[in-house]
């Protein structure tokens, strides 16, 4: 076995790659025996609902090329948010000879080996994380409108992130920071006085913004 590409993603540049950083560089070395210096690390802060990001197409290349036998990553919806996407990959994946480690679901796709069993269930759970981002995404959209419809929302200010745009809610050049800030606030990964600090606010308005987080998806 060669070297082991270790992919990890978050969507937004104020998450922390720490824990999938740490996850898949234990499982590597425990599964493959490698060291430190076997181990290539390819991080990405972006959305997982396309491939459009600069170290999955990095890790690709590499594995195409040989440089790379195995790729692992923490959860399956790490590396894609898309059931066409998670599929290409794979094939990609099998086509280059390199294995493909998910830790989080238990998986192992092997290029030498056809267990229908583990297929069918990566094609399950690709079909649920695209669920997933589509049902944030969606949230998100309800959440907008049922703020619309409230009468608070014609006089008060935008809620943080968002702007008023002709009387609609739409989402402000920050919208995604604070999504990302918000997400770790809620999975107890920073504190709200950080958080507060981070988005130059109150504390008093991430609790706000926390108290309504169907507007932002999470």
């Amino acid at each position: 076995m060669g070297d082991i590409g270790c992919y990890c993603r978050v969507s937004t540049q104020d998450q922390s790659l720490d824990r999938q950083l740490e996850s898949t560089q234990e499982y590597a070395e425990g599964k493959f025996d490698a060291d430190l210096g076997r181990l290539r690390f390819y991080r990405d802060k972006s959305t997982g609902t396309n491939t459009e990001r600069a170290d999955y197409q990095q890790m690709m290349a590499d594995a195409e090329s040989g440089d790379i036998d195995a790729v692992v990553v923490h959860s399956i919806s790490r590396i894609c948010r898309s059931i066409s996407d998670l599929e290409r990959t794979a094939s990609q994946l099998e086509d280059a000879g390199v294995e493909l480690h998910i830790i989080s679901e238990g998986l192992t796709l092997r290029p030498d080996e056809s267990d229908p069993y583990q297929t069918a269930l990566f094609q399950l759970l690709g079909v649920f994380a695209e669920l997933e981002a589509n049902m944030a995404q969606q949230r998100t959209k309800e959440g907008i409108a049922a703020r619309q419809q409230n009468d608070d929302y014609h006089h008060g200010p935008a809620p943080l992130g968002f702007e008023k745009n002709d009387g609609l809610l739409v989402e402000g050049e920050n919208y995604h920071e604070v999504v990302g800030v918000l997400d770790m606030v809620q999975k107890n990964e920073l504190s709200k006085r950080k958080a507060a600090q981070r988005l130059n606010t109150s504390r008093a308005t991430v609790n706000r913004a926390l108290d309504r987080a169907s507007l932002y998806g999470i």
